[in-house]
């Protein structure tokens, strides 16, 4: 059985610099050679270095793209892909990956560390080992391999910024895939997309201003979806969607998501058409986002991308 390992850059493959810590090449490499010497690792293991490698802080568009062109140019030759990825946006980037690749049949397990592997202590060696391993035995999907948990590419969150077990998601049956005979490779594109947080006495002005600008907005409501009672906000918003912007909802709260038009200081969201986007996570909403964007041509398709459930990604109704 073969393993490609892409390597993208983060904190498990880096080195201390005049400046802190910086991806270098050789790292990640030399961690899967000890594992091999060392007879933790038997399976053949091709490396893939995606230069220039990053932290993950300056992930976008252009990488979600290469890494899931990589997965698309090798999927039929090899059995599993592992990924190694900076935690910061690690989260954007599993889900990215769930929506981009329809038809995907291998697993495929993004890991990283909250220390770099060359530094005593750090947890990059343990959850490499543990991607590895898990690559032979999960079915098809994007997984999550970190502090000895495996969890769902399109439910995760990080939640603790420097704990070793920084991830979670919660339990979902539904495999984090598109199913479809073939793989089909939906490549992102460059969408003016914001996410926007309301706040007590945010001001509706500087929301209205990102509603008339950006293609699309993930909005971070109140609660179960409340959103301040404003004439201006109410007009932007049907504006919005008078433009052809498509506007997803989801709630600040960690857990329960929302349900739009259970209180009136909701109902604005409703008449405007934004999407309900239940209990999904800012990160996958945010790529189902720039997927839906991609992958319809008019407002009518890409809010029923939207609202569409692909890969378990949000709890719909059955």
């Amino acid at each position: 059985m073969s393993i490609c390992l892409i390597h993208t850059g983060g904190t498990i493959g880096m080195a201390r610099t005049s400046r802190g810590f910086a991806p270098k090449a050789g790292i990640v490499e030399d961690a899967v050679a000890k594992l091999r010497a060392n007879g933790e690792q038997r399976e053949e293991v091709e490396i893939l270095r995606l230069d220039p490698l990053i932290d993950s802080a300056n992930a976008g568009f252009t990488d979600w793209n290469r890494i899931a062109a990589a997965i698309e140019e090798r999927h039929e030759r090899v059995e599993a892909f592992v990924i190694t990825h900076g935690t910061d946006t690690m989260s954007y980037t599993a889900a990215a990956l769930c929506f981009a690749l329809e038809g995907l049949n291998k697993p495929v397990i993004l890991t990283g560390a909250m220390s770099p592997i060359g530094q005593q202590g750090s947890d990059g060696l343990r959850n490499l080992s543990d991607a590895l391993d898990s690559s032979l035995v999960s079915g098809p999907g994007v997984w999550v391999q970190f502090g000895g948990k495996k969890l769902h590419g399109a439910r995760l969150r990080k939640s603790h910024s420097s704990a070793f077990d920084a991830f979670e998601s919660p339990i979902e049956p539904r495999a984090p895939l598109i199913r479809a005979p073939w793989l089909t490779r939906t490549a992102y594109g460059a969408p003016e997309i914001a996410a926007l947080s309301m706040a007590p006495g945010v001001s509706p002005k500087v929301i209205a201003s990102v509603l008339e600008q950006c293609e699309g907005v993930v909005l971070r409501a109140y609660g179960s979806g409340t959103v301040p009672e404003s004439k201006t906000l109410r007009r932007a918003l049907i504006e919005a969607r008078d433009r052809g912007v498509p506007v997803i909802a989801v709630s600040q709260c960690a857990e329960g998501g929302i349900a739009l038009g259970t209180y009136a200081a909701g109902a604005m969201l409703v008449d405007a058409d934004v999407v309900d986007g239940r209990d999904m996570t800012v990160e996958a909403a945010y790529a189902k986002l720039a997927h839906a964007m991609s992958y319809g041509q008019d407002f009518a398709s890409r809010r029923a991308r939207l609202a569409q459930p692909l890969c378990g990604e949000a709890t719909f109704p059955a």
